[in-house]
């Protein structure tokens, strides 16, 4: 029985409908842009070729989904998805094909005119097909950018996801003609396989593939350093920011500040001359969060459209793009010191006497501390032990772009557990992650803590994840007098990850060096958009993070389950996923932490905090199973030190 080829009688460039013309509409690009919420127009295409099995669908899908998760429009247009509806009728003929990459171009083209980036996956093996695709788009104002996935055809038969190499070496590709049959096998005569193959070869066996010559964009070109699907997705997004489509914050990178090293000289020999400004240990905390990429993209202590932006919608708007910043990131300054660097171009910011910063093109503006204070927190009171610093600070702000001379150390034994954002990607990058949890305390580590980390690395892996990583992230700036030091708790989480309450071979334990401001709901958006920065994907969020008790009636200034509903809600954090913390408790049935059954509540026993500190001071022992035993030596040994100092 004869193989029924599909025979087409059209031709792709004939226009067979006449009395038409194109009719221009009303709504401009810019409008579209506008309702899409861009601040520009970012319609474009971008076009992914290769051989069958490179990868592209895999990058295409994954570059669609990060841009909507940054909220950028886009959509995928997939090669096999279009022949289940707009390009049912068409086959593999070289007549089909042409048609095949004629019908695409048109849609992409409209797709990109309302303003969305339209991602195509197509073999589109002809040079001139794409040549015509590029001419459409750019005849019509649009971008055409074109991506060759040049992966090696070892690798892409190695994959073979669809079998279809294997039978092309074979001279069979039974399912194409399968396809051109209906699915239908028993039609098809194997004597005309030769017929249609002289027709119809498969790319990159018995047809040709023509690479392109000069492709704006090449990923997994190196058969011996196949790029991550992460990587090629970075690789595009960087292009699309590079030329203008998609804003700087869109790209997963890190900001830093530090003056480059062949410069610092000459910077230094500068500040110099400049006039001086000497800063507090608090400013210099914020001036290392700046210059590592905490903030990314922040550029330095913010300007006055920043901070209002942050005062009022917890987001920062610019030519960036849009980011969530919801804490204040500001150097107060005295009036005298405003009257006296007002006029110029560049100060020297100055720390125990060392130059440690500069900052260009400054601005003053007032910080009306009252406003602040009641934005920031909800409430006024002079005895919040940050407001209480805000409080005493000038009533100005210098703001301005920062360069900043050198990595801040403070030689205090635990600088080598600051490592910045670029730092931890490159370590979970060598630990092979493929998933980071983010876990931030300024508390020591009780073993209810350690169950619901241990218990969220055991849900990844159910989840699918070979090697998720816990970030075990202790913050190390200002915090209140009644808080444990930094050295002791990072003394103390040694100690729990030495008994194996938590597994130190998945756990990177590294200072987060934030100052604490006790800000709730609005700081914990702050804490979580930092840890995005150093490469985490999900963050455990507890009960009432960032809060405290009221200084003056004495009880929680927040709702202790809003800062995760926040979370859940805050504009700009949609690539983290939020893991809310389970309530453990000490179950006195089995003397250990875990987490609480409300239905054997008389079977559990809540230890606050200050309780906690309360069994320390008095040299008492915590129940058997509440934490690793040299980790409770180590809180009671500092808990009796303080007492007998304070008596």
């Amino acid at each position: 029985m004869p193989v029924n080829v599909q025979d087409n009688s059209f031709s792709s460039n004939e226009v067979k409908a006449t009395n038409i013309r194109y009719e221009h509409g009303t709504v401009s690009r810019t409008k579209r842009a506008k309702v899409l919420g861009a601040g520009q127009f970012r319609g474009c295409t971008v076009w992914f070729t290769g051989l069958s099995g490179a990868g592209k669908t895999t990058i295409s899908f994954a570059v669609e989904e990060y841009l909507v998760m940054k909220g950028i429009a886009a959509y995928s247009l997939d090669g096999d998805n279009l022949r289940h509806g707009l390009n049912k009728n068409l086959g593999f003929s070289a007549q089909d094909r042409e048609e095949n990459i004629r019908r695409v171009s048109e849609t992409a083209k409209l797709f990109a005119d309302g303003g969305i980036i339209c991602l195509t996956s197509f073999i589109s093996p002809y040079l001139k097909q794409r040549e015509i695709a590029r001419k459409l788009h750019e005849d019509a104002g649009l971008r055409f950018i074109e991506v060759h996935v040049a992966t090696p055809i070892e690798i892409c038969e190695e994959r073979d996801v669809k079998g279809l190499y294997e039978k092309a070496r074979a001279g069979i590709i039974k399912d194409l003609l399968m396809e051109r049959n209906g699915g239908d096998s028993k039609e098809i005569d194997y004597d005309d396989i030769n017929i249609i193959l002289k027709n119809s070869g498969f790319t990159g066996i018995d047809d040709p593939y023509e690479a392109p010559v000069s492709p704006d964009i090449v990923l997994c070109s190196d058969k011996d350093n196949i790029n991550s699907i992460s990587d090629c997705v970075q690789k595009v997004v960087s292009y699309l920011q590079q030329n203008d489509i998609v804003p700087f914050d869109c790209v997963d990178t890190v900001r830093e500040l530090f003056v480059p090293e062949h410069k610092v000289t000459d910077v230094r020999e500068e500040a110099e001359t400049m006039p001086q400004l000497e800063i507090t240990k608090l400013d210099t905390q914020w001036i290392q969060v700046l210059s590592e990429g905490w903030a990314t993209p922040l550029r330095g202590f913010m300007r006055e459209n920043e901070y209002l932006q942050t005062l009022h919608f917890n987001n920062i708007k610019s030519v960036d793009g849009s980011s969530n910043q919801s804490v204040p990131i500001v150097l107060p300054i005295s009036t005298e010191d405003k009257d006296r660097l007002k006029e110029e171009k560049s100060v020297a910011l100055r720390y125990n006497g060392k130059v440690v910063a500069v900052v260009r093109e400054p601005e003053t503006y007032e910080m009306r501390k009252e406003e602040r204070c009641a934005r920031q927190w909800g409430m006024v009171h002079k005895e919040h032990p940050y407001q209480q610093l805000v409080w005493e600070q000038g009533d100005w702000c210098l703001g301005g772009d920062l360069e900043v001379l050198e990595r801040i150390k403070w030689d205090d034994g635990l600088d080598q557990y600051r490592l910045t954002p670029n730092e931890l990607r490159a370590e979970f990058k060598k630990r092979k992650a493929d998933a980071v949890f983010a876990f931030q305390l300024r508390n020591p580590i009780h073993n209810g803590h350690a169950l619901l980390m241990s218990d969220t690395r055991r849900r990844l892996c159910e989840r699918g994840y070979s090697n998720p990583v816990l970030l075990l992230h202790p913050l190390g700036g200002f915090t209140k007098n009644d808080d444990v030091p930094l050295n002791v708790r990072i003394e103390q989480h040694h100690a729990v990850m030495k008994e194996g309450v938590l597994d130190p071979d998945s756990t990177v334990m590294a200072i987060f060096p934030s100052p604490m401001m006790y800000a709730g709901p609005t700081e914990v958006q702050w804490h979580a958009k930092a840890r995005i920065a150093a490469g985490a994907t999900y963050y455990i969020v507890g009960r009432d993070p960032a809060g405290m008790k009221h200084p003056g009636h004495g009880d929680d200034i927040y709702e202790h389950t809003h800062g995760r509903k926040v979370l859940t809600m805050a504009p700009g954090l949609g690539q983290l996923t939020i893991i809310p913390f389970v309530v453990a408790a000490y179950d006195k049935t089995r003397s250990q932490m875990a987490f609480y059954d409300a239905s054997r509540h008389e079977d559990f026993l809540f230890i606050s905090g200050s309780k906690m500190r309360a069994l320390a001071r008095d040299g008492e022992e915590p129940p058997p199973g509440f934490m690793a035993p040299s980790a409770w030596e180590i809180m009671s040994s500092f808990y009796k030190n303080k007492a007998k100092m304070q008596s």
